[in-house]
């Protein structure tokens, strides 16, 4: 089981900053992926960013030039710089892990309870 807490969410103007942290707890050894999601009102949960352990990176186009995803494997922490926010942005962001156990081989994904930004002026 891996256990996944948000921090960071908020309200913030057009053009603004945020950043949001995510630490991983439980069973972090077998943890392969982790980034953020997100959700705007009336839609699907989108991709963001993800890294995985080896420092793997993937943006969603609508971000990438804008967010900057990182991670501290010793703390197991995973981290989203927003950069130039705009009212499009608008959502509840999720943490994401991405669990790989070898034996038995299993995938198990794990999801963190959200966090909302709000841009907006």
């Amino acid at each position: 089981q891996v256990r996944l807490m948000e921090s960071g969410g908020g309200k913030v103007q057009p053009g603004g900053s945020l950043r949001l942290s995510c630490a991983a707890s439980g069973n972090i050894f077998s943890i392969n992926v982790m980034g953020w999601y997100r959700q705007a009102p009336g839609n699907g949960r989108e991709l963001a960013a993800t890294i995985t352990t080896g420092g793997v990176i993937n943006y969603s186009d609508s971000v990438k030039g804008r967010f900057t995803v990182s991670r501290d494997n010793a703390k197991n922490t995973v981290y989203l710089q927003m950069d130039s926010l705009k009212p499009e942005d608008t959502a509840v962001y999720y943490c994401y892990a991405k669990e790989i156990t070898t034996v038995p081989l299993e995938v198990h994904d794990y999801w963190g309870q959200g966090t909302q930004v709000t841009v907006s002026s």
